[in-house]
């Protein structure tokens, strides 16, 4: 038994060959290696069984079988729903095939979404963002008017907007996985399809926040955050708190010396790493209520490093300047003179 857990299947992506238990996925294979070489994915979530397979945007070309079929597969395949195989060889952004496929897949996502990025609550932290930026095109195909929703508020703390939506389905994977009973979907097929079921009456429970944190586009939202701030301005802090609920482990985002917002704290993928509840998500938005840690680690990619900081105890926003401070004193002092 032991020597049956010791097997590795060797397997070389974009040149660079890796050992990963048998069953792995070419995507998470990919992620053990880490960099550019790893597939994009928006419905893939690691932490929520069943999700893969729908986006396509994690499309790769395997150019080796393995070692006993050397043949290739004949077309792309979904990395995040095909395991390896020993001796396997997979070409990703290598591949001007795979470049030119995933440009065609994002071209579809953004048939009905629209390009509302100047005032989502999303940008900066937008998957679909960032995959226009690197594989998007500058006109679209698409002739016809696009589907368009009402927007729909799920309770007091979340807005749908099903406009931006992608259909992923991890929100309801979360409503699966993490509550007693799933009160919403998927309703109608095609261009028709929605995430429906009286939702917006029903979806009431301590985790429903969640659905927020697995959104990888701007479709759901915190109304509490709706057009307070833009992500890279605020500076993010992980700390935590003795929650009965949840793991009360959080990401405190401040802007100055408020917590304008409060998530769940993420991986490099952007994947939560443990759900929290409503109760540390939306009422407590304390300094006090929280023990705090360390600034959280930013991409020096993202948009949000921009604003970032090392140092646990940042400086104020604004500085106080005496010199300034003065002149101003004099002048509304001449100011006064004159009225």
């Amino acid at each position: 038994m032991a020597e049956a857990e010791d097997v590795k299947f060797k397997v070389t992506i974009d040149g660079i060959p890796v050992e990963v238990a048998p069953g792995t996925s070419i995507l998470n294979a990919a992620r053990q290696i880490g960099g550019d070489i790893v597939p994009p994915a928006m419905c893939y979530y690691s932490k929520l069984e069943g999700s893969g397979g729908k986006c396509r945007t994690c499309l790769v070309k395997v150019s080796k079988g393995s070692e006993k079929d050397p043949r290739p597969m004949p077309k792309l395949v979904a990395s995040c729903r095909t395991t390896v195989m020993d001796g396997m060889e997979v070409q990703n952004i290598t591949s001007p095939e795979v470049v030119e496929a995933r440009k065609g897949v994002v071209e579809i996502l953004l048939i009905n979404h629209p390009l509302d990025c100047p005032i989502c609550d999303q940008a900066g932290e937008c998957k679909l963002q960032d995959l226009g930026y690197e594989h998007g095109s500058a006109n679209t195909r698409y002739e016809f008017d696009r589907r368009t929703f009402e927007r729909i508020d799920l309770g007091d703390k979340i807005q749908l907007h099903m406009n931006r939506c992608i259909l992923c389905y991890r929100c309801v994977y979360v409503a699966n996985q993490l509550t007693d009973q799933r009160v919403h979907g998927i309703l109608g097929r095609g261009d028709h399809a929605e995430i429906s079921t009286y939702i917006e009456n029903v979806i009431d429970n301590d985790f429903s926040g969640n659905v927020i944190d697995v959104c990888p586009v701007g479709a759901l939202t915190d109304k509490t955050f709706r057009f307070k701030n833009r992500v890279w301005f605020t500076k993010p802090v992980d700390a935590h708190r003795d929650c009965p609920t949840c793991s009360g482990k959080v990401t405190l985002w401040y802007k100055g010396e408020e917590v304008i917002r409060v998530t769940a704290r993420k991986d490099e993928f952007g994947e939560v790493e443990e759900f929290i509840c409503n109760t540390c998500r939306f009422d407590q938005k304390k300094t006090s209520d929280w023990v705090l840690e360390e600034p959280t680690e930013i991409d020096r990619h993202s948009v949000i490093s921009a604003n970032h900081y090392e140092l646990f105890n940042p400086p104020k926003v604004v500085k106080e300047n005496p010199i300034l401070q003065e002149q101003n004193r004099e002048q509304l002092a001449r100011t006064e003179k004159l009225k």
